[in-house]
């Protein structure tokens, strides 16, 4: 690094906290599937390992982990929603608290990205309209195209409210430090804000208001359960994943972050794609902690972020992901491992815990 860089990289080292939550720095692990749960829903001694190598890092988001059965969209994706895979991801906490970290379990509920047969129930998923979503899932059976979705009736809007707040429930009573709600990436939340996947008349779609509220509602029925400075919230404002289509980005988000700003979360965490004036904008909404996810740019880049105040956190994924030790990467301006593209998603220690350390 040259000295400009190292004096940049400077603001990455400074404690903060986000909420209740104390962070040693301001680096943070994104949330990343890896669909290394058994078929039951439960995380694993090999999933304890590899949060736990990446203890360094301040703050680690884990993988999407559904808040019922009805949230499950992808194989071998972990849950919590009884008392089994909630004592699985006490063991995560514990290794994790032991190295050094904290952890937030996110809490994904995929709706309309599923396919029935990836689901112990096999019934079919839940979205906000009965519109299927372009594209294939994945299955035991290979790619098949995204099922039919069944529309939201009054009941189960109620339902999927008391899923989340029952699963918050279990994930700090396991010794999680936080929750983080999946509102990005395509899946139910995103859905609802959404102008192709919502198509509701009722109080729950039609107008932007209409659009948030059912986010909002989940969000506060969480921060009522285990206190809104353990919950984060995380947005990707403009993404095309899971066939989502979103004509009045800068409003909606505008509406949504407004909406969400008095129940006074630990954070919000903006998947970033490209639009500064819309990031700046929900900067300047936003007074409580921003935790930032610039995919794909480099490390200076990002800790420019935290020094100007456009973030207080940062998330890596993909370097996280391939470098446990990153902090002592970047301090020492090594260089980085680069992940193992072909062993992202399902498999064993290959690409998941044997990615080698700086002290190696």
């Amino acid at each position: 690094m040259t000295n400009t860089e190292i004096e940049t990289t400077q603001a990455l080292w400074a404690p903060t906290r986000l909420g209740r939550i104390p962070l040693a720095h301001r680096l943070a692990m994104a949330p990343m599937t890896r669909s290394r749960a058994t078929a039951d829903g439960l995380v694993t001694g090999l999933t304890q390992t590899y949060y736990a190598q990446r203890g360094s890092l301040a703050m680690l988001i884990t993988e999407g982990t559904q808040p019922s059965e009805d949230g499950q969209g992808y194989l071998a994706t972990p849950g919590i929603h009884n008392g089994a895979p909630a004592a699985a991801w006490r063991d995560v906490a514990d290794a994790v608290h032991e190295a050094g970290s904290t952890l937030v379990i996110q809490l994904m509920h995929v709706g309309r990205v599923a396919h029935p047969s990836n689901t112990p129930h096999g019934r079919a998923p839940l979205a906000p309209s009965a519109i299927a979503a372009k594209g294939d899932m994945f299955t035991a059976a290979g790619p098949q195209p995204m099922a039919m979705p069944r529309e939201m009736s009054g009941a189960d809007l109620a339902q999927t409210i008391a899923d989340f707040r029952h699963a918050a429930r279990l994930a700090v009573d396991a010794g999680a430090d936080g929750v983080e709600i999946h509102g990005a990436n395509g899946y139910l939340l995103q859905q609802f804000v959404s102008t192709n996947a919502n198509r509701r008349t009722d109080g729950y779609g039609g107008d932007i208001l209409g659009r948030v509220r059912f986010p909002v509602e989940v969000a506060t029925a969480v921060a009522e359960e285990i206190g809104a400075d353990r919950v984060g919230y995380r947005i990707s404002p403009g993404s095309p994943l899971g066939d989502i289509v979103e004509d009045d980005v800068a409003e909606v988000y505008g509406a949504l972050v407004d909406a969400l700003a008095p129940l006074g979360l630990a954070y919000l965490h903006v998947v970033h794609l490209g639009d500064e004036g819309l990031l700046r904008d929900i900067r300047d909404r936003w007074a409580g902690g921003l935790v930032l996810n610039r995919a794909g740019a480099d490390i200076d880049r990002r800790a420019e972020d935290v020094r100007d105040g456009l973030a207080d956190v940062v998330s890596v994924g993909a370097l996280a992901l391939a470098n446990p030790d990153l902090p002592a990467r970047i301090r020492a301006g090594a260089s980085m491992n680069e992940p193992d593209l072909s062993a992202l998603y399902g498999g064993g220690e290959r690409g998941y815990t044997d990615y080698p350390r700086l002290a190696a």
